[in-house]
């Protein structure tokens, strides 16, 4: 399994507003942690080069997600 995902941070710049910044998280990595739509995330600061992604309340486990591990 490839550990490594390489992404670009994107930015959306519309008018009277300031710019955002978005990083896409590729399908096998959201997968891989059973991310689904709408669900809250927060970044937490680790240090200049080190960001971690934390979810704010964990989903339940389903009957179908525990028979495919």
């Amino acid at each position: 399994m490839q550990a490594k995902y390489p992404m670009k941070v994107q930015v959306i710049r519309s008018k009277g507003v300031g710019p955002r910044f978005y990083i896409n998280i590729p399908l096998p990595l959201a997968a891989a942690i059973d991310l689904a739509p709408g669900e809250e995330m927060q970044w937490q600061l680790l240090g200049r080069s080190d960001l971690r992604l934390h979810r704010v309340a964990t989903p339940p486990v389903d009957s179908e997600t525990k028979k495919r591990r």
